[in-house]
């Protein structure tokens, strides 16, 4: 199959969301291959879901830091993009189902990720995220991880979030995205949350240090940008049978 590889570099939150969707919907109108693309995040800012409220953040903590806020336009919960490398992934669905694309992708950044630290792999069970988004606890993206998340010895390393999109002779378009922990600075986005109770603040700090793992940290030296950038081109290219058509292009 032939793809096109993507790598923006370092950009606003409004600029990296703008470009997923216009890349989803150039592949809506038959204007471009199926793409990987890869990507940074500067300013450092805060995601949420899209039917996510924005009250869940405290907007003027948010400007005190210097996080941009931006909504994406796939589900799922909040999160801030610090020290990481976001990837995502526009392709056909091709008849299949939610779970079996986010196994197909997981097994691609696994396979790049294993390069770096041979430890990664996925998870296999799934919560009731129903149940889990009543609670206050539950804000983080990486509260939690669903089937086929990747994950180093049980703790959560990418979060992703996936959504659908249909062309005009009623083929399904898929949307999906995540972010790559190379560093441990997603925690604070515990500071920036909407809490009113500092025992439910403490449980999402412990959440975050018993739940989550950076790529450095399980490497035991510091992972960078770059780095990361080949080995996930060299994941979806052996696991998913990819050649890339074209160079990486790089956004300032």
């Amino acid at each position: 199959m032939e793809w096109q590889f993507i790598n923006t570099g370092m950009s606003t939150g409004e600029f990296n969301m703008k470009y997923d969707v216009d890349l989803t919907q150039r592949l809506v109108r038959g204007e471009i291959p199926q793409t990987v693309r890869v990507y940074g995040w500067k300013p450092w800012a805060v995601s949420l879901g899209y039917n996510q409220s924005e009250l869940d953040i405290d907007q003027k903590k948010c400007t005190e830091y210097g996080f941009d806020i931006v909504r994406r336009p796939t589900g799922g919960r909040a999160i801030l993009h610090a020290t990481e490398i976001t990837y995502s992934v526009v392709m056909f669905a091709d008849g299949k189902g939610i779970t079996d694309v986010y196994s197909s992708i997981s097994k691609a950044l696994v396979n790049g990720l294993q390069l770096i630290c041979p430890r990664v792999g996925y998870e296999t069970s799934q919560p009731n995220f129903r149940q889990l988004y009543r609670q206050q606890e539950s804000i983080p993206c990486f509260s939690s991880s669903a089937r086929y998340e990747v994950k180093i010895e049980g703790k959560k390393l990418v979060g992703s979030a996936q959504r659908r999109f249909s062309t005009p002779n009623g083929e399904e378009i898929v949307l999906q995205h995540g972010s790559i922990l190379l560093g441990p600075e997603h925690k604070l986005l515990s500071e920036i949350l909407n809490i009113d109770n500092d025992e439910i603040r403490k449980k999402v700090n412990a959440d975050f240090n018993e739940k989550t793992i950076d790529l450095s940290f399980a490497a035991g030296r510091t992972i960078f940008y770059d780095e990361v950038v080949d080995c996930i081109k060299s994941g979806f290219e052996n696991t998913l049978n990819i050649n890339f058509i074209s160079l990486s292009e790089t956004h300032v």
